[in-house]
């Protein structure tokens, strides 16, 4: 089983979208306060559809809760100046991936706590500034499945 922390996510939409992929992946989802919105939010329902009755989710007070839940997982920082490509990381079950708020990214006391050689970029062309958070969160899920040879829970 994999981990998604969303680290103060802000837009339900794509909460909601992170929810029905780790419904559909087995991924647990976990969200780090404080979040933009509150998870009964009617936008938040209509993008995560019903799946957040089949999703497994955390919801932590602060990332230091969150990583003391995950015990000894590998945590992965995806960030746009990460050291490494996601598909140069050989991933095994357990592994926790951290993604950081949509309009910021992760802040620098949340990247200092993550080995820089866990820190992981998608490529993406030279002038781009970032991708769509649920989008990133469903690259590099996938390719983490895909690695363990889509495994079932």
């Amino acid at each position: 089983m994999l981990h998604v922390i969303l680290f103060e996510p802000e837009i339900p939409p794509n909460t909601g979208n992170a929810i029905r992929l780790c419904a559909n992946t087995g991924a647990t989802l976990h969200l780090v306060k404080p979040l933009g919105f509150r998870l009964d939010d009617k936008s938040l329902r209509r993008s995560g559809l019903d799946y957040h009755d089949l999703a497994a989710l955390k919801v932590h007070a602060d990332l230091d809760a969150c990583l003391g839940d995950l015990g000894d997982a590998r945590v992965f920082a995806v960030e746009t100046c990460g050291e490494r490509r996601y598909d140069e990381v050989e991933f095994r079950a357990g592994d926790a991936l951290l993604f950081g708020p949509e309009t910021r990214g992760l802040p620098p006391a949340a990247l200092a706590r993550i080995d820089a050689a866990r820190t992981l970029r998608i490529p993406m062309h030279a002038a781009s500034r970032s991708i769509n958070l649920s989008n990133a969160v469903a690259i590099v899920v996938y390719e983490a499945w895909r690695q363990r040879g889509f495994p079932a829970r």
